[in-house]
C-alpha cells in the first residue's frame, strides 16, 4: 500500500446521483480525505446516492459549495494543489504526471466536462489515454482510475 496522501475531491455540476454515489464509493476505496460538491451535483441527501454509494456516503465527509470558483480559491490559499482531470489541448498524461500533494482533483459535468473558467484556475489538467472509438469516459469510473493512479 503507497503512503497516505492528503487528496480532496471536488464535483462540478454532476447530474447523475448514481454517479455521485460511485464516485464516494471510489473515494472511500482510494481514501479520500474529503469530497467538496459544488453546483448541482446533487448531496448524500438525496436517496439514489446511497444505491451506488453502499454506505461510502456516510463515511466520507463532504462539503458544499455554490460557487466552485471561490472554493478553488480557498483551497489554494491553504496551500492545496487544483488538478482537474479533463482532456485538452494542454492536458498531461496521467500516467506520467508526477502529483504533488495536498491536492484536490476536480472532475465535471457528464457532458461538458471541466468547464474553461474553471481550467483556468486549475494549477495542472490531467487526462488519461483514450484508445477507443469515444472521446471519453463515465465520470465515477474516469474518477475510479484517476483517484488510484495519483494515490498508488
Amino acid at each position: 500500500m503507497a503512503k497516505k496522501q492528503l487528496l480532496y475531491l471536488i464535483l462540478n455540476n454532476i447530474r447523475s446521483a448514481y454517479n455521485v454515489g460511485s464516485i464516494f464509493r471510489a473515494a472511500d476505496g482510494a481514501g479520500v480525505a474529503k469530497i467538496y460538491i459544488c453546483g448541482f451535483t446533487p448531496t448524500p441527501d438525496n436517496p439514489k446516492i446511497a444505491k451506488t454509494a453502499l454506505g461510502a456516503e456516510k463515511v466520507i465527509p463532504w462539503e458544499y459549495h455554490k460557487q466552485v470558483g471561490r472554493l478553488i480559491k480557498k483551497l489554494k490559499s491553504d496551500g492545496i494543489r487544483i488538478v482537474a482531470l479533463e482532456l485538452h489541448a494542454s492536458s498531461k498524461n496521467i500516467l506520467t504526471y508526477k502529483p504533488r500533494f495536498p491536492m484536490a482533483l476536480i472532475v465535471g459535468n457528464e457532458i461538458a466536462g471541466v468547464p474553461q473558467s474553471v481550467l483556468a484556475l486549475a494549477d495542472d489538467t490531467i487526462e488519461i489515454p483514450m484508445h477507443g472509438k469515444k472521446e471519453s469516459l463515465n465520470v465515477s469510473v474516469a474518477t475510479g482510475i484517476a483517484l488510484y493512479q495519483l494515490l498508488y
